[in-house]
Parts: C-alpha cells; structure tokens; sequence
C-alpha cells in the first residue's frame, strides 16, 4: 500500500454504510437488486431501515425462460408482478418504476433525469447500484444504470444543478456498488441469504423457473460468493460492495483501488 493510499484512508475513511436510515437500491432490470444485494436489503429492512427499490427497465427482451407465447409486453408486465412480489419477500414496501425498455432502448439523458428525480423525492442516505467499472460487464443496460446512479449521487447535494435536471437535492453520503469485482466493504447477511433466495426463486419464475440449469447455477453461485466474502470479512456469510463516501466520489483516484 503506497503511502497516499495509507493517508486517504485515515483521512477520508470508508462510511459505514449499515450506520444509516435511508437507502436506495437501484437495479436496471426485476431481479438484478436481489441478486446484487438481497440479503443485504433484507436485512437493513428488518433492522427498521428505510429501504426503497427503484426498477429502472421493465425487462421486456429477457424472453429465454418466460412461458411459451409470451409476449414483450406481457412479459414486462408479469416481470412487474414478480419484482413486488419479491420486494415484499424481502420486506420492502417502497418499490418505484420507471418503466423504461430494456435493451438500450432509452436515451440515457432521460434514465439520468429519472433517477435524479427519485433521488431528489426519497433522499437517500446510500445510494446502491451495480458498478459500472467491472471489465468483464457486456450489458449495456447495467453499465448505463450504474453511470446514471454515479452521476446523481456526485450531484445529488448540488441544489442548483438537480434543480436544472426537474430534481431535488439530497444529502447522499454514500455510494455503494453491488455486483463489483473490488469490494471494500462487506456486510454480514447470515440468516438472510434464504430470504435472498426464496425472493429470486419463488417470485421471479419467468427468469428462473424452478430445476432450471440457469436457476441451479445462480442459486450455487449466490451461496459460495455468501460463503466467500463471508471468509473474507470473517462474517461467516456476506454481501461485499465497493463502497465511495461524499469525499471519494471524485479527485481521489487511490480510492478505486
């Protein structure tokens, strides 16, 4: 570790992100929040969080599982069905649409202003979202999601700028990213991770429907990326996100490390 790296993290330390009351989850498509960080949200909503999921796709092309006939429109539908159930699963009240298409089929200035505006409206703590710096990641709508999440977090306590989007500002503290190749922080979810599980595998069947090789091989994955952060952080089983505090979010390289 070089020693401007040893100094930002005394001088700007991570935040302690399960220290908060109000977060939001984003996810670009039904289903991505609960595989990203389920158990986690489970869990911040058991402890009397303020917890709220924002759905920014409508998952209509994600046609490969869904019942035969299915339709786009049918499937958009029933994939909105699915994620309140599965938000309920979890113990989530506040679930939010924004009812784009999914496929890139969207401009990416309209995704911004609508993040911008439920960031603005539920003002959140922590913002989540899936990080859109992992190499390996090819789909288009995870990496607009999470760049549109970047950017209004960074803006978010900027009153004058949000007021220019139609959004209101809000003191965002933090920014965590899920589905991340470079966790830095790790939060405990044992006794979540069935909860996680049942969410994906009980209520989003047009995606993974039940002895599906797709299902079993997600359902496995989940259990040993719980079982390995959980080594990790010596937690036993965790979620693990890269985590960027107020401070971080920009003029600091060293803390994307």
């Amino acid at each position: 570790m070089s020693l401007t790296s040893l100094a930002i993290r005394f001088a700007a330390p991570l935040p302690d992100i399960e220290a908060f009351e109000r977060y939001l989850f984003i996810g670009p498509h039904p289903d991505d929040i609960e595989i990203g960080a389920g158990a986690t949200a489970a869990k911040l909503a058991a402890a009397g969080k303020k917890v709220c999921f924002l759905v920014c796709l409508d998952g209509r092309f994600g046609l490969e599982n869904a019942p035969a006939g299915t339709s786009p429109d049918d499937l958009a539908a029933l994939r909105t069905e699915e994620a309140k159930r599965s938000a309920r699963a979890l113990g989530v009240e506040d679930l939010r649409f924004l009812g784009l298409s999914d496929g890139g089929l969207y401009e990416e200035k309209a995704l911004f202003r609508a993040i911008a505006a439920v960031v603005g409206d539920f003002r959140p703590d922590v913002l989540f979202a899936p990080d859109p710096c992992v190499s390996s990641e090819c789909h288009a709508d995870h990496l607009n999601v999470g760049n549109a999440a970047r950017r209004a977090a960074c803006f978010a306590p900027y009153s004058e700028i949000m007021q220019s989007y139609g959004a209101a500002a809000a003191d965002v503290q933090a920014l965590a990213y899920y589905m991340t190749a470079k966790p830095n922080r790790f939060i405990g979810t044992r006794g979540f991770l069935q909860r996680q599980l049942d969410a994906i595998f009980q209520c989003h069947l047009s995606q993974f429907p039940p002895n599906a090789p797709e299902s079993r091989s997600l359902a496995l994955y989940l259990k040993l990326r719980a079982a390995d952060n959980g080594i990790r952080s010596l937690k036993g089983q965790a979620e693990g996100f890269r985590v960027l505090g107020k401070t971080h979010m920009h003029c600091l390289p060293e803390a994307g490390k």
